[in-house]
């Protein structure tokens, strides 16, 4: 699961566990399609979606989104939003939100009129409802929201897992859809549900092409009024005005023109963001004031209307000045302060631009924030000192341009063109090139996140150079801080890195590993079966006992009350024959449906899989998803431990599993000798606030559920060591905490168990890589019984641009 302290689970590109973003989802899924399959509405449905309003051979004058209520009952709309996605959104694309009021008649319908084309000579009946929303005439994403904050999730089983979403139409080409993107969109065609409005989740299925036929809830259709007012002309006088832009962006990290319209501020047009939902550009006052905290740059938001301006140009903009909070204000990030609704005149062109400042080893201050003076911890209205801290020093450089010289890579890139690298290049060097994340005041402010604005891509693991200047704006996002948007961007020199390849246990050894396999179902790829199957093979060699995490239901997020697992595992363990590992056999327990978090339909849990020609299961009847596994002395062999089931569950009624993983414990024998393991997977890390969040320090809320799940485990151990205080007892898994946290401290209590992670050399500790930190998320550990374990993190994933899974397996041979 993904973390360092996330937003609001960062509408992570990801397979999911719990909603995570931003730390703490189930994987980055890089390489694999998702759909988003929720339940199918009884009542309020989107009905028809039309973007192609005042197109080229269109009608209608305006895009539209029309809802229909398939109930008895109106349908309230208090507080809900119609929302919408551009069709293949970047790392940088926003949600748009309309907000609703009234109802949606029993069997009737709600219109909401959005953005006014140049073209067109009908205007859309009286809407109930009015927005600005440009939709694309081709593809695109629109949802109906209980909640008038912008969506953050940007993949379609992010959205798929959030609970706010009522229903979702994917349309054209979209990544973001039920099942499959609806057909038929285009300038003089709307995409239409049925007249039964019938919902099955699959867009595909749902909803077809059909000629626009708007109609609001009073039952008028056609042409009859109503539509948005044209969008503002530019004021006759271009002249600029007194204001500039240092004095809207302030000395604090909120503009004190907040909320207010501003006109004529000047100018010149650094680089234009021309894709996606969040279209604009970015301007930047070339007569800076001498206040080296008041950013001179300032983002033109245009939404989905492509902007019409050059770089180079010199403008001045009229428009209301917002801060706009990546991921909703709740999420507890930054704002990022705008100039909305606008309109531009074009002075000149072709002028020269600022110089970009550089940010090197010395520019971010050791201290990363400053301490806030309130009980909240809100540290937005401080007055910024950039040369005291981290975060204050980007902060007052907000969309300026900024350039970062030759630099080492901390974060693979991934399929969106993101790389993270660091400034600092001595900071926390891990053995292979990554930067440790070594304690929570330890944030390693070096690191930046770099992605391109003009579609150039690198693909770069840890440890290589990004070498050249990259040079862009910097921006502000809900996943990742600051980032560096490039108009130029380096090249990459590699660094070398390659995968690790474990050694054989030996005779005498028992091997047991852990892997998280990112959610793995029967609708992934066999390529990543195969991927897979080959790193258990070639780069575990083949453990005793894996126990893996993250194996979903046969039909993996399709949520039809399946929650049997025997097609995945059998399909994965075929894989690893096929790769020419064991026959292995596996254990598990099946979840109660939809009752262990994870990816909604997933049913996700552990599993264990074993060699039978090398270590014995011992099968003990009883268990199941609710019944508790128990420590019970053998009544034949007096002292010795014994379970009551095997396998079983740790106590899974218990609170501290509500929605989450529940642990799985199996008796092995190996060369005569019982062994107890117990693979885990506690709760992510959704919901934390971000380490470059405006509160300091961030509060960890994930954390008091993995503390009651680490105090549950460490009571089943000493209830095993309290019968027998020399049990073999292995606890391992995706843990979502690191080596330094509550939860392992909790785990460990007593001195029950050691975390083999803390054998290890300090640069050494890590398994995952997110944001640019190197952390510790999967562990192993053992009780006392087991002397001098041979203990491995084979780094085959989180520092490789491509990847199986987005943790690294780890393995301990135990005699």
């Amino acid at each position: 699961m993904p973390s360092s302290i996330p937003a609001a689970f960062r509408g992570r590109r990801a397979k999911v566990a719990a909603l995570a973003l931003p730390v703490g989802l189930a994987g980055s899924l890089v390489g694999f399609p998702l759909v988003a399959q929720a339940t199918p509405s009884p009542d309020a449905v989107i009905a028809e979606v039309y973007g192609g309003g005042g197109n080229s051979g269109a009608t209608l004058t305006n895009d539209f989104v029309e809802l229909g209520n398939a109930g008895s009952a109106p349908f309230d709309l208090t507080g809900w939003s119609v929302q919408y996605l551009s069709g293949a959104p970047t790392g940088t694309s926003k949600w748009q939100a309309t907000p609703l009021s009234g109802a949606i008649p029993a069997g009737g319908s709600y219109l909401v009129a959005e953005a006014k084309g140049a073209g067109g000579d009908t205007a859309l009946p009286t809407p109930d409802a009015s927005g600005t929303l440009a939709l694309s005439g081709t593809s695109g994403t629109v949802a109906l929201v209980h909640s008038t904050t912008p969506l953050t999730c940007l993949t379609a089983a992010d959205c798929a897992a959030n609970d706010s979403i009522k229903d979702l139409v994917g349309f054209g080409t979209a990544v973001v859809r039920e099942t499959s993107p609806a057909t038929g969109a285009g300038n003089t065609t709307s995409v239409t549900r049925d007249a039964a409005l019938t919902d099955t989740d699959n867009n595909a299925a749902d909803l077809s092409g059909a000629t626009p036929s708007p109609r609001n809830s009073a039952g008028e259709e056609g042409g009859t009024g109503g539509g948005d007012p044209a969008p503002p002309a530019p004021p006759a006088d271009p002249t600029p005005g007194d204001l500039r832009i240092h004095d809207i962006q302030g000395t604090t990290r909120l503009s004190p023109y907040n909320g207010a319209t501003v006109t004529n501020v000047p100018g010149v047009v650094t680089a234009i963001r021309a894709t996606g939902s969040s279209r604009g550009f970015w301007v930047q006052d070339t007569k800076p004031d001498s206040d080296p905290s008041t950013s001179e740059a300032l983002f033109v938001f245009t939404g989905s209307v492509t902007p019409q301006v050059k770089v180079g140009d010199s403008v001045v903009v009229t428009g209301k000045i917002s801060e706009y909070y990546p991921g909703g204000a709740s999420a507890g990030g930054q704002s990022v302060t705008e100039l909305s609704g606008p309109a531009t005149t074009v002075v000149s062109s072709g002028n020269a631009l600022p110089a970009a400042e550089l940010i090197d080893n010395k520019t971010l201050a050791d201290v990363y924030s400053p301490t806030p003076n309130q009980a909240d911890g809100n540290i937005e209205n401080l007055a910024l000192r950039p040369t005291k801290y981290a975060l204050d020093w980007l902060e007052s450089r907000e969309g300026m341009l900024v350039r970062v010289g030759t630099s080492r890579v901390v974060g693979a890139s991934n399929s969106y063109g993101e790389t993270w690298i660091t400034t600092k290049p001595n900071q926390n060097k891990t053995s292979r090139g990554g930067t440790l994340y070594n304690a929570y005041d330890q944030v390693n402010q070096g690191r930046l996140l770099v992605t391109s604005l003009t579609g150039e891509q690198v693909k770069a693991n840890v440890g290589d150079t990004l070498t050249g200047d990259s040079t862009g704006v910097l921006d502000y996002a809900n996943y990742g801080g600051y980032s560096l948007q490039t108009t130029k961007l380096g090249t990459v020199e590699s660094g070398g890195i390659e995968r690790e390849v474990t050694r054989e246990a030996e005779e005498d050894e028992l091997s047991v590993a852990t892997y998280n396999v990112e959610n793995l179902d029967p609708t992934d790829p066999q390529s990543k079966f195969d991927e897979l199957a080959e790193a258990v093979v070639k780069n575990l060699a083949s453990p005793d006992i894996i126990s893996l995490e993250e194996i979903q239901d046969n039909n993996g997020a399709k949520d039809d009350g399946t929650v049997a697992a025997d097609r995945t595992l059998t399909q994965f363990t075929d894989a690893i024959k096929a790769a020419g590992g064991p026959a292995y056999e596996w254990r598990g327990i099946d979840p109660q449906d939809k009752l262990d978090g994870g990816e909604p339909g997933g049913n996700i849990r552990n599993v264990f899989l074993f060699n039978p020609k090398r270590v014995s299961f011992v099968d003990r009847p009883g268990g199941d998803a609710t019944t508790a596994v128990e420590a019970v002395t053998n009544s034949k062999k007096g002292k010795e431990v014994t379970l009551s089931v095997s396998p079983g569950r740790i106590n899974p009624a218990s609170d501290a599993w509500k929605s989450s993983r529940k642990p799985l414990v199996g008796e092995f024998t190996f060369h005569g000798e019982p062994y107890f393991v117990i693979g885990n997977h506690f709760n992510s890390k959704g919901g934390d606030q971000p380490i470059y969040g405006r509160f300091q320090p961030p509060v960890l809320s994930s954390e008091v559920q993995r503390l009651a799940q680490a105090k549950e485990v460490n009571t089943f151990v000493t209830s095993l060591l309290a019968k027998d205080k020399k049990a073999k007892v292995v606890v391992l898994g995706d843990l979502n905490d690191y080596g330094f946290s509550a939860p392992l401290a909790a785990l460990t209590d007593g001195g029950v168990l050691k975390d083999l992670m803390n054998t290890l050399p300090k640069n050494e500790r890590y398994s995952y890589v997110y944001d640019g930190n190197s952390q510790t998320l999967d562990h192993i550990l053992t009780s006392p019984a087991i002397k001098k374990p041979d203990y491995d993190v084979v780094h085959i994933n989180a520092e490789f641009a491509e990847q199986a899974s987005d943790h690294d397996p780890q393995v301990a041979r135990l005699r």
